[in-house]
């Protein structure tokens, strides 16, 4: 199926369920879009189940399409960059310590907690997966997604130092995630020698060069929009940056995702209040909150219809069913452990950890690297036990955690 029928199914899916959503549901726009689509998918694998053959040309268009390549290929820049275009960078650097140690540590803290306590499940399950890979499943599942995690927390009112951990977090753990589950996949595929050198020189090209060159490239973007007031010149600078910037930090084999967060920082603070007009402001605001909009719609549909290509045997089932709680309980220990350290010297909001174990869902990030995995039998169980939490983590914690942050807060 050609590039222009993908396009044009995908904005119809949104196009209707969203009018749906807005018209009956009342959902929050991307969890209502992602909600419908899974119900088109269950709906379609039914029918085939009774002899109808559109089941089979639905799986034949959703596995057309390469989410790991749409996403992480250049999609992702568009929605980061969007992001954290509105994220006041002071707000971030006044909680920098807190927003490092979640991002880096607890990931990394998070996956080997997910790992090893997924290999020890999936054993008693008769589901021979090795470790290696379970490591991977922790990696992948351990970094909160940005993209469900930006707009659920604006109408959740949490408090707004709270708020800015979450954001923060969750802008740069999604960068650290990918490194280390491209190092663990590298050692599970025999593509990266098992050496702390190796480890450490890909950690420093990937996350140190990642931020250093967003930084770099902010800094160019801030040259040029300073220096004309033409507000379609300066919207064509910023996607400049998400396309031909993300395109150029892949090639030079740094983290695209930091490199754009750190770029859009830079951009829509320093860049915003002193190489903007008011009249560009506004514009490039509706620019990229119609950008936000239109990208996330399409993506949550696609999530919802990759269903379609799960392997749902009873025992698969069961393990995504259970990888639930050990994810959840993964991140409380891995937020939880942190904050009693860091509690020593700074305030944090009542009830801290446990919103923040809520508040952290997985999303798009999750299922597109487990679908970037190699074929075979790890494959399948893996991407059955992502979609599971994400699925979880989307409907049921981003339904739910307006009326938890308040009923954590006593209003």
């Amino acid at each position: 199926m050609g590039l222009f029928s993908i396009i044009s199914i995908l904005i119809t899916l949104s196009a209707l369920f969203s009018y749906i959503n807005h018209r009956y549901l009342k959902m929050p726009t991307t969890i209502g879009l992602m909600f419908m689509s899974i119900l088109l998918s269950l709906g379609l694998i039914i029918s085939g189940r009774l002899g109808f053959q559109i089941e089979d040309q639905a799986r034949v268009f959703v596995q057309s399409i390469d989410f790991n390549k749409v996403l992480l290929g250049g999609l992702l820049s568009f929605l980061l960059f969007a992001g954290s275009l509105h994220v006041n960078i002071n707000d971030l650097l006044e909680k920098k310590w807190e927003i490092g140690i979640f991002a880096t540590a607890g990931t990394v803290c998070s996956t080997f907690i997910v790992g090893i306590v997924s290999y020890l499940l999936l054993k008693v399950l008769t589901l021979n997966v090795p470790l290696i890979y379970c490591l991977v499943f922790g990696a992948l599942i351990s970094p909160t997604d940005p993209i469900s995690v930006l707009g659920i927390l604006r109408k959740a009112n949490a408090p707004k130092s709270l708020e800015t951990k979450i954001t923060g977090e969750s802008l740069f753990n999604d960068g650290i995630g990918v490194v280390v589950f491209i190092v663990l996949l590298g050692i599970a595929t025999g593509e990266h020698e098992v050496s702390f050198s190796e480890i450490a020189f890909f950690f420093l090209e990937e996350g140190a060069g990642g931020l250093i060159y967003g930084f770099l490239l902010g800094l160019l973007a801030y040259y040029f929009l300073k220096s004309v007031d033409n507000y379609q010149v300066e919207i064509l600078v910023t996607l400049a940056v998400t396309t031909g910037g993300y395109a150029l930090a892949l090639a030079m084999h740094t983290s695209g995702p930091l490199a754009i967060v750190t770029a859009g920082l830079l951009i829509g603070n320093q860049g915003r209040k002193f190489a903007m007009s008011d009249k560009t402001r506004e514009h490039l605001d509706t620019f990229w909150e119609l950008m936000d909009e239109i990208l996330n719609a399409m993506l949550f549909v696609l999530i919802g219809l990759e269903v379609l290509v799960l392997t749902l045997s009873g025992l698969y089932i069961l393990a995504g069913f259970l990888s639930i709680l050990i994810v959840l309980s993964a991140r409380f220990v891995s937020i939880g452990a942190p904050v009693s350290l860091l509690r020593l010297r700074r305030e944090f909001s009542p009830h801290s950890v446990k919103i923040m174990t809520w508040g952290g869902l997985r999303g798009s990030i999750s299922v597109a690297l487990a679908l970037s995995l190699p074929a075979g039998p790890e494959r399948e169980i893996i991407l059955t036990m992502t979609y599971a939490v994400v699925v979880f983590s989307v409907l049921v914690q981003g339904l739910s955690i307006e009326y938890f942050v308040k009923k954590s807060q006593g209003t």
